[in-house]
């Protein structure tokens, strides 16, 4: 069988880790100061004999990480269990003192949710959420040659696992869900998503069918990969891997496994555990958690604009596409740019909708390709909405061409100049001056005679040519729509 005969069934467990100040069941730090890690901090110093398991500890639950999981839920379209309970997952590992993982089981917090989703290139999705439940980290195991460290500062720092539906079917759904939980996370302020510090990282469980047959494969899973992209990788890769296995004869093994960026492979970890294994039962130092429904509604009234409605009013309200919406509102530091150079340039008398195509198309374009290609938030850069407002009015009057605008923005994403600044220093201001056009373009008829008599012979693909022969000589700085009204007179003989 081809590869077009199967298709992947794929879902996603995420782990969010919430953004409380101090861990889930003890009074230790968990929210890591600006610009550093837990993990890079002095080992085992955010610590209590409750982070470490030590005997007679008993846990005390924070009421601020359930308040972030409600948002969670209230957000992803769950609905919140009135009553939910702490369990005890057993499994044996140095970074988990207890033995135990204190999380939460057959009663979670939040169950029967959903997220809309709009893979490029296809119809958008809804993707079911199964549960999200509350949970506590481990510690960190530090490898060294021939024996291994642990630190302790991770342990019991608070999590919320979303565990989606088995609905998505290829690479691009999968990213497109983790793009879309991720804003969700973000825009409620209840995770910082550092991905490189693992603030917000993904189990793949993924099988392959032949199209059309209703039951599913053998799973397997691949743990902890905190990169959206890399999550698109792997998923192509075992794809892949298991319909190979599976035209060879072979059957797919339920294990775990990892997937190493470096050579863009999976590579088996260990068998696959069943629930049964983890031995779960009620936790009996913590009380089964009731939520009263007054305080369900009083967090739903907090809940910000969330993705999902901005971007239905980025449509509506300024005429975007919902591919350039779906951009900007995905990334909550990029969407409050956008609205506020937007304020900015009405402030100017730029007309609200013109003024919201040119930042959109800008933003969405060579802003998102510098974020991604340092792998920075727009605030980290030196670009802010004043410099947008000031660039985009010298696009509309024609002062300033679309190449030359990303010159600009690229500079100023380093050095933070103004816009004038840069535009002057060097030499990029659009000539839109007919008088000063009609010579060059005279120049480059005459330097093309060939190109000329061939336009007028019936080959008019050539007007490219000489529009881009005319940018050529001008620098860069001529007017192109102006050069091509030109041209069309020249070389017309009109």
């Amino acid at each position: 069988m081809t590869t077009n005969d199967f298709e992947a069934v794929i879902g996603l467990e995420v782990h969010v880790q919430l953004a409380t100040e101090s861990k889930i069941f003890s009074r230790a730090q968990a929210k890591q100061p600006e610009g550093t890690s837990l993990t890079e901090e002095k080992a085992n110093h955010n610590v209590t004999p409750v982070c470490v398991g030590h005997p007679g500890t008993l846990p005390v639950l924070n009421r601020r990480t359930v308040e972030f999981a409600i948002k969670a839920g209230l957000a992803t379209n769950c609905e919140i269990r009135r009553k939910s309970v702490f369990s005890r997952k057993h499994y044996f590992y140095p970074d988990l003192p207890k033995g135990y993982q204190i999380s939460q089981y057959d009663q979670p917090l939040c169950e029967k949710g959903w997220l809309m989703v709009y893979p490029k290139g296809a119809e958008p999705r809804k993707i079911r959420i199964t549960r999200i439940h509350m949970e506590e980290d481990a510690g960190k195991n530090i490898h060294m040659s021939g024996f291994s460290l642990i630190n302790f500062n991770r342990a019991g720092v608070p999590l919320i696992e979303v565990v989606s539906e088995p609905d998505m079917r290829t690479a691009e759904e999968a990213g497109a869900y983790l793009r879309a939980l991720y804003s969700v996370v973000t825009y409620l302020g209840i995770c910082d998503g550092n991905l490189q510090e693992g603030n917000f990282r993904c189990d793949v469980n993924l099988s392959i069918r032949p199209r059309g047959q209703e039951a599913f494969g053998t799973r397997t899973e691949i743990k902890n990969v905190n990169s959206f992209r890399f999550v698109e990788k792997a998923i192509e890769h075992e794809m892949a891997r298991q319909i190979e296995v599976v035209n060879a004869g072979g059957k797919i093994i339920q294990e775990t496994r990892l997937y190493d960026s470096a050579k863009n492979v999976t590579v088996s970890m260990r068998t696959k555990e069943d629930a049964q294994d983890y031995r779960y039962f009620p936790d009996p130092d913590l009380s089964p958690l009731i939520v009263s429904e007054t305080w369900i509604e009083e967090l739903r009234r907090t809940l910000p604009e969330l993705p999902e409605a901005k971007r239905a009013r980025y449509c509506s309200d300024y005429g975007l596409s919902e591919y350039d919406s779906g951009v900007l509102t995905q990334n909550k530091k990029l969407a409050a740019v956008f609205e506020a150079s937007l304020s900015l340039l009405t402030k100017k008398g730029i007309e609200e909708k013109a003024g919201a195509k040119v930042l959109a198309n800008y933003l969405a374009g060579e802003v998102s390709r510098l974020m991604n290609e340092e792998s920075i938030e727009i605030d980290q850069s030196k670009l802010g909405a004043q410099h947008l407002a000031d660039l985009v009015p010298m696009l509309v009057a024609d002062e300033l061409s679309s190449t030359n605008a990303k010159v600009v923005i690229s500079e100023i994403w380093k050095t933070g100049q103004t816009v004038a600044q840069v535009v002057e220093s060097k030499g990029l201001r659009q000539v839109s001056d007919v008088g000063a056009l009609e010579p060059i373009v005279a120049q480059v008829m005459t330097a093309n005679a060939g190109q000329v008599a061939d336009f007028r012979a019936g080959k008019e693909k050539l007007m490219g040519f000489f529009v881009g022969q005319c940018m050529k000589a001008s620098r860069g700085q001529g007017n192109p729509k102006l050069f091509q009204d030109i041209l069309e007179k020249k070389l017309r003989g009109k």
